[in-house]
């Protein structure tokens, strides 16, 4: 018995550090260089790495920086988001080892790229704005903390990684085993900007309690909360209360903005 105790704790240890040792490639699942006619590639120099942006570029101060989930070709939003917002210039980053970036995605390197690109875009634009989606939640809350965006939404959202994790892999010590962890409530009460959450009420990827989490981690006067009824994680595109909704709270006045 004793010998079986041993092997099992083994074994177990064995998946920790496999776990441990391959969660990037788990996590991050990077797209292929595509071609988009409609759009300008952008090219930004961040840590020594090239990011490619896809930009609609119009006049005048307000833009949009969006960043997407992780296995998200960003290139699939620009014709949706140009109807969508026809008075917003738009820059859709792909990430560092997605769509033709060079390097390979980690957090700390993603946020810096996502830095990089906001101090880029609001040379030309004093009103940018940040969007994330899934993953890109994480990143667009990360920027919000440290640059002045002038508005901030996110879109099947989530309080901490490690959180989603723990819902996934309640059998693995999660909170040990991972490294890159967005810990988006940590970070919520620097923000200081209005805030819009947009929930997919079938979400099968991220729980309800974890976007739940993160709205509640905001303060109540900055914060509007959608939830889009009939569609899931990866159909949110679907339903037009999605880009309605976001159409609506860009285009607000600080002091429309604000609500639940």
């Amino acid at each position: 018995m004793a010998s079986l105790i041993v092997i099992a704790g083994l074994a177990y240890l064995g998946l920790c550090a496999w776990v441990y040792a391959t969660q990037r490639a788990q996590m991050y699942f990077p797209t292929p260089v595509v071609d988009h006619p409609g759009a300008q590639a952008l090219w930004i120099e961040s840590a020594g790495e090239r990011i490619k942006v896809w930009a609609i570029e119009r006049p005048g101060p307000s833009a949009l920086l969006y960043f997407g989930g992780n296995a998200e070709d960003v290139a699939g939003n620009l014709d949706l988001f140009a109807a969508a917002l026809p008075d917003r210039s738009l820059y859709l980053v792909n990430y560092r080892g997605y769509g033709g970036s060079s390097g390979q995605p980690a957090e700390a390197g993603l946020v810096a790229d996502a830095l990089a690109v906001f101090d880029h875009v609001r040379r030309k634009h004093a009103e940018t704005a940040a969007m994330g989606r899934s993953l890109g939640s994480g990143i667009a809350v990360q920027l919000a903390s440290a640059r002045p965006v002038e508005r901030l939404v996110l879109v099947t959202a989530y309080d901490s990684l490690v959180n989603v994790a723990r819902d996934y892999f309640r059998w693995l010590p999660v909170g040990v085993l991972l490294r890159d962890r967005y810990d988006s409530a940590q970070r919520a009460p620097t923000v200081t900007v209005p805030v819009l959450i947009v929930i997919a009420a079938e979400d099968e990827i991220i729980p309800r309690a974890r976007s739940q989490a993160l709205a509640s981690a905001f303060a109540p006067e900055q914060l509007q909360v959608v939830i889009v009824p009939g569609v899931g994680h990866n159909t949110l595109d679907l339903s037009p209360a999605y880009l309605g909704a976001v159409r609506g709270f860009l285009a607000a006045t600080p002091a429309q903005g604000t609500g639940s």
